[in-house]
């Protein structure tokens, strides 16, 4: 009988507490999270129609001259892979990545200084934005590539520039997915 006494205050708590916190709470977070910010929660998602393309928080792989370059991603065995993310540079002792950035800087075909984020990888290894110094640099790259001005090429890293979060925090940033889909035309 002691024990019972003492034992049910704690089942009907841990009851409780898994319903509140375990149940009640998720849905209603998520509930919340669904009517503020319904395209955030659903991932961000970028669609052709009803295709979806990518997301706007995470990078693709591009590499041909006429597409806008993004971070490099360590992530393994594929470029931007969520499943394998992680801390990816390496360290700034570490004579591998000189090598790699002196390798990114060569298929980047430019000379002078070259913004860090385009010849480092990111430390998830997945994101979707460089500065707009590196999307900059490769404007006579694609622009060439495309047989386009610089101006167009211009305008449409200007359209897919985000600015600092509440005007304060971070940097201005550059999308290249939309970047990108902006060029081929797919989104305005």
């Amino acid at each position: 009988m002691l024990l019972i006494t003492h034992l049910r205050p704690a089942l009907v708590s841990m009851g409780l507490f898994t319903l509140l916190c375990g149940g009640l709470y998720p849905l209603a977070t998520t509930g919340i999270v669904q009517g503020l910010f319904a395209d955030k929660a659903k991932g961000s998602l970028i669609r052709d129609g009803q295709t979806v393309i990518g997301s706007r928080l995470i990078g693709q792989n591009f590499t041909q001259p006429g597409y806008l370059w993004g971070r490099l991603s360590a992530t393994g065995p594929a470029p931007y892979n969520a499943g394998a993310s992680s801390g990816s540079n390496y360290g700034v002792n570490n004579p591998a990545l000189v090598t790699a950035a002196q390798g990114r800087i060569e298929a980047l075909g430019v000379t002078g200084p070259v913004p860090v984020d385009l010849i480092t990888a990111s430390g998830s290894g997945l994101d979707p934005h460089i500065s707009p110094a590196a999307a900059e640099i490769q404007v006579p790259r694609i622009a060439s590539a495309r047989g386009v001005t610089p101006e167009q090429v211009r305008a449409a890293i200007h359209a897919a520039t985000e600015g600092r979060s509440f005007g304060i925090l971070g940097e201005p940033r550059v999308n290249v997915l939309e970047v990108n889909l902006r060029l081929d035309g797919k989104i305005k």
